[in-house]
């Protein structure tokens, strides 16, 4: 008897889904870009502009705001527009946002919502680069690659048995997977299709579609340069990087240039000139709700801090903590303590700091009149070797905040010091401080006979690798002298 139910229950599920995989293949369609079948049965234009509207306002407060300095939101809108006008959806609305991050990046979400950071847009040189970003972005959308990707999600759920779940999402449960779904890598196929699509539209557009090619020169280098600061191997690429979920290279984007199959116009726009003057000015780097960092120092004006790490440490500060590290095998991280509100940080040490590892020797401290506590534990790495883990928490004001020193357990009394003077050096800022420090922005210079390379660097506010970073913010190599005449690029205090 249960042998032949089992067996009716199989018929059944194999039954209903064949059904379903019929009328999945019914929802095969002629893709309006590329003129091919694409798959995007599970997901709607309706339901691709609900997510985009459902989720745009979570993205723009993830990635720091909008960017609303200089006018330069009406400004990539523009050059967007002019894009959207030549692509196979001219009629569709489009938003385009500049978002407050200076994480180089830029993608799309379903509906017609593309979003570079500022970031991105003080990379980027001329209107050509930036209207290769946003065509690339534009692509995606135009081709439905999101729908794709949904659609064949769920013909995967339905093959591997997971039917009712998978032909019960409706409307809600496509908005209900958040951002963070449409945001992954797109295939292989779809990155080609979109630099493809990217490639077509700046030329219809009128632009220089080798725009697109100076630009990932740009990326590439910058993320070296970065992988370089952080102490990484300068060929790998920051995970939060463009390059990260737009895997491309040289090769594939003239692959997609002959498969665009259009005709350049002649003398096709640059656009040098005015996109330098529409980005002079912009902030560079950190802003001030994020803190900056100055050589060994890191200061957070809102929050009224500062601290100091040992000299030969690299710092980089990211959304949720700064870590610092040197060459020996060291690292400082400095991140919030949530949990340390309202407690006694002693206690906090023993019983909230975490459940996995035990603090001894814990004590009470004072901080430059600060209430902290510390305590330690040896713990073992990832890599096999030991280490010894100082956590030193701090009250500031109504925040708790922490360091976390971790140092090789056989160089503990090397760093002692070092380590020591960065925790006594964690204070509130003076007034005068308060008013002393900004955001780095972005100058443009004209390029005239008697300035020479020396010139630009020496005017950049960078602590470390000026001359690098300025050869990758002006697409240059090492060393290599801006052309006369030129407009070039400088970071500035």
């Amino acid at each position: 008897m249960s042998w032949l139910f089992h067996r009716k229950t199989r018929r059944l599920a194999t039954a209903f889904g064949a059904l379903g995989l019929i009328a999945a293949l019914a929802g095969c369609s002629t893709n309006r870009a590329t003129g091919e079948d694409s798959f995007t049965a599970f997901m709607s234009p309706e339901q691709e502009k609900q997510v985009g509207a459902e989720e745009h306002p979570k993205i723009v407060r993830e990635f720091g705001g909008d960017y609303d300095e200089k006018d330069l939101q009406s400004y990539v809108t523009e050059i967007g527009n002019k894009l959207v006008a030549v692509s196979e959806a001219p009629d569709e609305k489009f938003t385009f946002t500049v978002l407050d991050s200076q994480v180089i990046n830029a993608f799309a979400l379903p509906g017609g919502y593309v979003y570079i950071t500022r970031g991105l847009a003080g990379l980027a040189s001329n209107e050509a680069e930036l209207a290769g970003v946003l065509a690339h972005e534009i692509g995606h959308v135009v081709a439905r690659h999101s729908a794709q990707r949904y659609s064949r999600g769920v013909l995967t759920q339905i093959l591997a048995g997971g039917l009712s779940a998978a032909l019960g999402s409706g409307a809600g449960d496509i908005v209900g997977a958040g951002a963070n779904a449409y945001l992954k890598s797109f295939s292989r196929e779809h990155e080609f299709e979109a630099d493809m699509l990217g490639v077509r539209y700046i030329t219809r557009a009128g632009y220089d579609p080798e725009g697109m090619a100076s630009f990932l020169k740009k990326l590439r280098a910058h993320s070296r340069l970065q992988a370089k600061l952080a102490g990484r191997s300068p060929d790998e690429i920051d995970q939060f990087d463009f390059m990260a979920t737009h895997p491309r290279t040289l090769d594939r984007i003239e692959q997609a240039h002959k498969a665009a199959n259009v005709t350049p116009v002649a003398n096709p726009e640059v656009g040098s000139v005015r996109y330098m003057r529409a980005i002079d000015g912009i902030i560079y780097g950190d802003g001030p709700d994020n803190g900056y960092v100055r050589g060994t120092a890191f200061i957070h004006v809102p929050l009224d801090f500062r601290f100091d790490v040992p000299d030969g440490f690299s710092m980089i500060n990211q959304p949720d903590a700064v870590i610092a590290q040197d060459d020996g095998g060291a690292q400082i991280v400095f991140e919030g303590a949530p949990k340390a509100k309202g407690v006694g940080l002693d206690q906090y040490l023993a019983r909230g700091f975490s459940s996995k590892i035990a603090i001894t020797n814990i004590e009470n401290i004072d901080i430059n009149g600060q209430e902290a506590a510390t305590g330690y534990a040896d713990v073992n790495l990832n890599s096999g070797g030991k280490a010894r883990l100082r956590v030193v928490v701090i009250r500031h004001g109504e925040n708790a905040y922490q360091f976390l020193f971790i140092t090789p357990l056989n160089k503990v009394d090397d760093y002692n010091v070092a380590l020591r003077r960065t925790t006594y050096s964690f204070r509130p800022l003076t007034r005068e401080e308060q008013q002393k420090y900004h955001p780095l922005r972005i100058k443009v210079r004209a390029v005239n006979p008697e300035y020479d390379l020396s010139t630009f660097v020496g005017q950049m506010a960078v602590s470390r690798e000026p001359s690098e970073t300025f050869a990758v913010l002006n697409g240059l190599e090492p060393g290599q002298p801006p052309a006369t005449n030129s407009m070039v690029k400088v970071v500035i205090d």
